[in-house]
């Protein structure tokens, strides 16, 4: 009898099990498809006697409810004992897994703008990818300064019908400062920090990409005693109290005078090793006074306004303090590497 038929497909659903989604597909099959168990009733239910129709009908209907329900309960068991299966990873070594620390380019950019946010500098952060105009032409490099030659740039996309219009990944982080002086008006007070690249050759020296920290201050009566009072300060901060620094007049198109910082050198105490050239001296930063047509091209008056500006590879500032003698080691990525920088904040 038909009612005897879905009672012990009732019990048989209720009984299902199964293991993974393939298993859920045959249970789903034989129940449930075209070709199912209770598709045949429901064939069947033509021959059923006008007076039990409804019985019937309610029954199959229950057991159609009960076969999905069951199908979908065991569909949420098996992909919750998928997820838990994910979180425990068998093949995971069982030893600790080794881990770094902060990079040291980031535990010293991190603390050149702490000594600088205490000295007053605020931080400003602008594009890498960016245009010949705030690289470039606003910090007074003319489209066929020589200047120019002193960066090979990446460049994005060129125009050559108006080079200020090219774009290029920056090849140093005054473009940032030329950005906030045309949406801010002195007095400015800024640090610059970012990612920089030259389409240099990779070796122990040099890289295609490295980090800086800019500085800018413009206000009225800033001099170039003002610059080597914060300059000396950070030195004596960043190497210790004991460090003298020393300006050698030197050529940047976006300052006028301009001068390069040596810092007597760390290691030595002055008097001289391999990693000062025997010289007791050591070049950090460039800086200088900000050029009139720097101001006037990022619409501020040069004749009420002064400024100096001031720019460092965090690199180069790393190496000072921890002797890193290969450059490329700092993108590389290794754990040996970082875990000796673990007590260096």
């Amino acid at each position: 009898m038909i009612l005897d038929k879905i009672d012990e497909l009732l019990k048989e659903v209720s009984a299902l099990q199964a293991r993974n989604a393939e298993e859920i597909e045959q249970l789903r099959l034989k129940y449930l498809s075209k070709k199912g168990e209770i598709t045949a009733l429901m064939a069947d239910f033509r021959n059923v006697a006008a007076d039990q129709k409804k019985a019937v009908g309610i029954k199959i209907n229950e057991l159609k409810q009960a076969a999905l329900s069951k199908i979908n309960e065991l569909k949420e068991q098996v992909e919750t004992s998928e997820e838990e299966k994910d979180d425990l990873d068998l093949t995971r070594t069982a030893y600790p897994i080794l881990l770094g620390t902060r990079h040291p380019l980031t535990i010293v950019k991190n603390e050149i703008i702490d000594i600088f946010s205490r000295m007053g500098f605020t931080l400003a952060e602008g594009p890498e990818v960016d245009d010949d105009l705030h690289v470039f032409t606003k910090l007074n490099f003319a489209p066929d300064h020589p200047a120019r030659d002193m960066q090979d740039t990446f460049f994005i996309e060129q125009n050559p019908n108006d080079v200020t219009k090219n774009i290029i990944l920056r090849s140093h982080t005054s473009g940032d400062q030329a950005h906030y002086m045309e949406t801010h008006q002195p007095p400015l007070r800024i640090i610059c920090p970012g990612r920089v690249y030259r389409n240099e050759a990779i070796s122990a020296r040099a890289h295609c990409f490295f980090h800086q920290v800019e500085g800018l201050y413009i206000d009225k009566n800033v001099s170039f005693t003002d610059l080597k009072q914060v300059l000396l300060t950070f030195a004596r901060e960043m190497f210790g109290a004991d460090t003298k620094i020393r300006l050698r007049p030197s050529y940047f198109p976006f300052t006028e005078p301009s001068a390069e910082m040596d810092i007597s050198c760390n290691i030595c105490g002055g008097k001289g090793c391999g990693f000062c050239k025997h010289t007791g001296w050591v070049e950090i930063l460039g800086c200088g006074m900000v050029d009139p047509n720097v101001l006037e091209a990022c619409g501020i008056d040069s004749k009420s306004y002064t400024g100096y500006a001031f720019g460092m590879g965090v690199e180069r500032i790393t190496n000072l303090k921890y002797r890193v003698s290969d450059l490329r080691m700092f993108s590389e990525n290794d754990t040996r590497f970082l875990e000796e920088f673990k007590t260096a904040h």
